[in-house]
């Protein structure tokens, strides 16, 4: 097995770059953030945002924000992106969808042996008709990191136009500690958040393909191409309308 040097994983990140975003009034030209220019502090704040393990980190990771806040942050606005860096030039269009929230909430029994501790949550949500709509979720428990689940993506197919109710899984961590009698379920008096996201087809279609790899693996697994909507590269430019609900889980 191969393994990357510090300096070659550093070689990854590109810095120097003239990232700029139109958001259908303006150019916002993003300033350029880089770790190894923060104070300490700083820099242990942007390593927690970003799930990074500061003790470890050996690349200077830069990144690319409107700190100002001169992005128009609208639902139903298009954005264009354009990056050029190393003599090329990169380029994407995302939306941000109108938000279709969750509407109710409800925990239940999970099925199979009866639990003292663990509960499934039930959610309900009344989708747009006409519209096709694409969601992504994250969940919290206890204040832990917000993670996606494996399969993080849905779109309205089978519920287009309807009041649909439908368990929604907790999130687990790859190579987490779960077994099939607790996947997907909460702890019974513990806080819970969940983050409920409409997105556009693009960036659907980049996620469901990438969850798709990732629980794919293994030797006779078919190869995935990852859909992106990067012109000149690879990756996702994605919009998100979020929402966000802190939940109790009662006991039994």
């Amino acid at each position: 097995m191969s393994e990357i040097s510090p300096s070659k994983f550093a070689e990854i990140f590109v810095k120097g770059a003239q990232v700029s975003v139109f958001d259908g009034d303006k150019e916002v030209f993003l300033i350029p953030l880089c770790l190894n220019d923060l104070p300490e502090e700083l820099k242990k704040m942007v390593a927690e945002a970003l799930n990074l393990n500061i003790e470890n980190l050996t690349a200077d990771i830069c990144i690319y924000a409107d700190i100002l806040n001169q992005i128009t942050r609208e639902q139903g606005r298009t954005y264009s992106l354009k990056v050029l860096a190393e003599g090329k030039t990169l380029t994407a269009v995302t939306t941000i969808p109108f938000y279709v929230p969750l509407t109710d909430y409800k925990w239940e029994e999970p099925p199979g042996t009866p639990s003292d501790t663990l509960a499934r949550l039930m959610v309900t949500i009344n989708d747009p008709a006409e519209v096709h709509n694409y969601y992504r979720y994250f969940t919290s428990s206890d204040d832990e990191p917000l993670i996606p689940p494996f399969n993080s993506v849905t779109d309205d197919v089978l519920f287009d136009g309807k009041t649909f109710e439908f368990p929604l899984q907790k999130a687990e961590r790859r190579g987490g500690d779960f077994t099939p009698e607790n996947f997907g379920l909460f702890k019974r008096e513990t806080k819970a958040i969940i983050k409920w996201c409409a997105i556009d087809k693009a960036h659907f279609d980049f996620w469901n393909t990438r969850d798709f790899a990732a629980n794919s693996g293994g030797p006779f697994s078919t190869y995935t191409r990852i859909s992106t909507n990067i012109q000149g590269g690879l990756g996702i430019w994605g919009g998100y309308a979020v929402g966000s609900d802190t939940l109790y889980v009662p006991p039994k």
